[in-house]
């Protein structure tokens, strides 16, 4: 491995400095701190609870996201009744997109400082917050982030073998925070390429997710106004208790339990049975209006406050 820097290079009438190192190859390392952002959009195309067409007020392509407030987190109820709490990231299809991990031969674990890579972003068609990991094979000789791109792990002809590990890595603007995760694990954002540009994402890892599709829990949801009249479901919010933001939303697992997925498959119940529903036990009395409705991405941070 050669180590080099280019120093100061005259570029469309500006003086670049750009540091890095090469394989044997004669790759070029590309410094993530400097390299181009995305700017991404998840409230643009493709956005469909969360979308800025029917509320302007949300945060612009590329502005950082404060996801621990509404309408982005949620205080719903644990099958027992318990309060607990979880994120919002819209509707997800069970279909995972691609993420590579590059691995040198002979060795077990990701190179080291190389940053995963992703082939699609928010707005996207093919987009998911949920990824299928890949798990890429490079020479023992590879220098760490010298590939950044889907296109390049072809061009380069390495070995891609598929796996049946899922993981759920939303896609966010630089600068979005999301400060809480299950069992206080860390809600550092991170980051990936995509197509030679920085990307930041999210992750959330209190459950082990694995298959061709994401799997899917139930959760019972009621609303101020139930979805069969004008401006009802989603648009009208969700039915809260007296001056709280405790939801009367039921959730059928929590993280550790059998059956638990933070994709949820979402069944609206009447609203004239909120103050009814207290737990599991109840919500299964209560009239559900429509079951199965959407598959919403909400991963649970907390239970019990």
């Amino acid at each position: 491995m050669n180590r080099f820097c280019l120093g100061l290079v005259v570029a469309s009438g500006s003086w670049l400095a750009a540091c890095g190192s090469t394989d044997d190859d004669g790759a070029s390392a590309v410094d993530p701190d400097t390299a181009p952002r995305v700017a991404v959009d998840r409230f643009g195309a493709g956005a469909m609870l969360q979308s800025r067409a029917n509320n302007p007020e949300l945060p612009g392509p590329g502005e950082p996201v404060d996801f621990d407030r509404e309408p982005f987190i949620t205080r719903g109820l644990s099958p027992e009744g318990v309060s607990v709490t979880y994120y919002n990231f819209d509707v997800q299809p069970t279909q995972p997109a691609s993420i590579f991990v590059l691995i040198r031969e002979g060795e077990s674990t990701p190179v080291n400082g190389q940053l995963d890579i992703v082939d699609v972003v928010p707005g996207l068609a093919g987009y998911s917050d949920f990824w299928r990991v890949m798990r890429v094979s490079v020479p023992s000789s590879y220098v760490a982030n010298s590939v950044t791109s889907r296109d390049e792990i072809e061009a380069m002809g390495f070995p891609v073998e598929m796996t049946d590990e899922l993981v759920n890595y939303p896609v966010v603007p630089e600068g979005s925070t999301a400060r809480q995760r299950w069992g206080g694990a860390s809600a550092e954002l991170e980051r990936g390429w995509y197509q030679g540009q920085v990307v930041h994402y999210f992750s959330f890892e209190e459950a082990a997710l694995a298959g061709d599709e994401v799997p899917t829990a139930p959760i019972f949801v009621t609303f101020n106004l139930n979805p069969d009249v004008a401006g009802g479901g989603p648009p009208s919010g969700f039915a809260k208790e007296p001056g709280s933001d405790q939801t009367h939303n039921v959730l059928t697992a929590l993280p550790g339990d059998d059956g638990y997925s933070p994709l949820w498959s979402v069944s609206p119940y009447d609203n004239a049975d909120f103050a009814s529903v207290m737990d599991l036990t109840s919500v299964r009395e209560a009239n559900v209006l429509a079951r199965d409705v959407a598959n919403v991405n909400c991963p649970v941070v907390d239970a019990g406050d």
